[in-house]
Parts: C-alpha cells; sequence; structure tokens
C-alpha cells in the first residue's frame, strides 16, 4: 500500500513539457495509498519513478511514447543498445536530424520509431513532443554541443517497468476500467494561464477545456467505485470552479511561464484530490 518517494529522486530519460521530477515531493504528499497507481497521462514518468506502489498502470495517449516504454520494458539490452547508435557526432547536425525526422513520419515500424522518438526527443529544441495536425511530428533541431545518451535513466526505467503496465488509450476508456481500489494520479494538459496562451498538443488531438471539465467529473464519479483521484493543473478561477467538489490544495512553483525570460517566475499549482466514497 506504499506511496513512499524513493530516497534518491530518479529522473525520467526523456525531456518532456511539464514534466513532474520537481514537483514529486508535493505530488506524493497528497497521493493515497494503495496496490495500484493508475496514471491516464503518464507523459515521462517522474512520478511512476519516485514512487513505491505494488503496481503500476501507466497511459498515454502518444502511442509513440507507449510503445517506447513497452519495448524498453521488454527487450532493454536491445533497445538501450540500438538507441545509443543513434547518439553520435555523426548525428548530431541539421541535415541528419531532419532526415531522421522524416524517416520517423514515414515509417509505420514501432520498434523503429521508439528509437527515433528517443532520439528526437533528445536532439530536437527543448526537447519538445509535438504534431501537427497530419500527425507528423515537426520540431526544429535543438542545436546541442552534445546530447546527453540517458542509458542509466533507461536502466532504471527498464528495471521499475517489471511492475507496470503500459497502455495507450484516451482518459475516458482507462477511467472504465480503474483496477478495484486504485489510486488515480492525473496530470493533465494544463489550462492555459492566460487568453491569449494556448496548448502544445504532443499529440494529435489536443485536450480542450471540455476534456478539462470531463476529467473532474469523472473523477469525482470515480470516488463512488472507491477510487480516490489526485489532478493537477494550473491555480486558476476556472480550474478552481470545475474541481469545486475536491479538496483543493495550492503551490507556488518556479516555471518559465513564455519563452521570455523576463516572464519567468512564480505560478500557482493547484492539486484537487477527489477521496473515496465508498
Amino acid at each position: 500500500m506504499s506511496k513512499i518517494v524513493t530516497v534518491k529522486k530518479q529522473r525520467a530519460f526523456l525531456k518532456w513539457a511539464g514534466g513532474k521530477f520537481n514537483l514529486v515531493e508535493a505530488i506524493t504528499g497528497h497521493l493515497p495509498a494503495a496496490d495500484v497507481l493508475v496514471e491516464p497521462f503518464v507523459g515521462a514518468g517522474s512520478v511512476f519513478l519516485n514512487t513505491d506502489y505494488s503496481r503500476y498502470l501507466l497511459n498515454d495517449i502518444n502511442a509513440d511514447l507507449i510503445h517506447l516504454y513497452q519495448f524498453l520494458q521488454t527487450r532493454p539490452a536491445q533497445l538501450i543498445a540500438d538507441a545509443r547508435m543513434f547518439f553520435t557526432e555523426g548525428h548530431n547536425d541539421k541535415a541528419s536530424y531532419l532526415a531522421i525526422r522524416q524517416q520517423f513520419n514515414q515509417t509505420t515500424d514501432p520498434y523503429l520509431r521508439s528509437l527515433q522518438f528517443l532520439y528526437l526527443n533528445r536532439h530536437c529544441y527543448n526537447g519538445l513532443c509535438r504534431y501537427n495536425q497530419s500527425g507528423l511530428f515537426n520540431v526544429p533541431f535543438g542545436s546541442y554541443k552534445k546530447p546527453y545518451f540517458p542509458e542509466a535513466e533507461l536502466e532504471a526505467f527498464a528495471e521499475k517497468a517489471t511492475r507496470a503496465t503500459f497502455v495507450c488509450l484516451d482518459y475516458q476508456q482507462l477511467f472504465a476500467q480503474l483496477p478495484t481500489g486504485a489510486a488515480v494520479y492525473c496530470d493533465p494538459p494544463y489550462v492555459p494561464l492566460s487568453k491569449t496562451a494556448s496548448f502544445t498538443s504532443y499529440a494529435k488531438n489536443s485536450f480542450n477545456l471540455d476534456d478539462q471539465a470531463d476529467l473532474a467529473s469523472l473523477s469525482e464519479q470515480a470516488t463512488l467505485s472507491g477510487h480516490n483521484v489526485l489532478i493537477s493543473n494550473h491555480d486558476t478561477s476556472w480550474t478552481r470552479k470545475i474541481y469545486q467538489g475536491a479538496e483543493l490544495h495550492s503551490i507556488q512553483v518556479g516555471r518559465s511561464i513564455s519563452q521570455k525570460g523576463s516572464t519567468r517566475g512564480k505560478v500557482a499549482e493547484l492539486f484537487a484530490l477527489y477521496r473515496s466514497r465508498k
């Protein structure tokens, strides 16, 4: 029934916008104990890596991400060895990057896409994960001097993955099949902080405000079946309204809220906890 943060924090092997490495302690402070932790929006997996549940059900709508996790779970040594070959000086230039990005967008082979997805994540601009409306990865080259090959982080993920089941569903489908007595942590794409801000869609279908409200409703319904659900999001008047059925806790988090360094500062983070009513 444990949910304890690991003694030494483990970093994810992927760069990830909105990653939760720096918020793990705050998140686990609100996560209930359970036999299984379910994450409908697993992302880079920082919460998974830094908690100690017996089992994990980890989901994401991004099929490339889930395939990478599944191959790392079942063929760790092969995937790490094959991925390492992409992290050479000869692959670290714009022409090579664009060629691999084009191959990634053209192939349907899930294993090759997994290797290329890891390469793109570590070589693209700011580690962004973005697809256009046609489902094509379109992030430009990052121009890093020597991109880091996260071998130790890949190995740590593979070891922890022996406790996990990885699935690629939409969040409604996952909520419809929650394991008995599960604790659920939801880290959806955050609501915009202003009317001029917008979501960065990392899967083909964006997560809109209707989805935000629907997730809150599903979370409240899940409590009737004995589940505890924790959601994190920006602390705004709108999120406080849709999460009014939950216990709300707010903290200040240092974050860049735009591409301009002058606008970096503290942002209010909201945790909404829906407690089991069974």
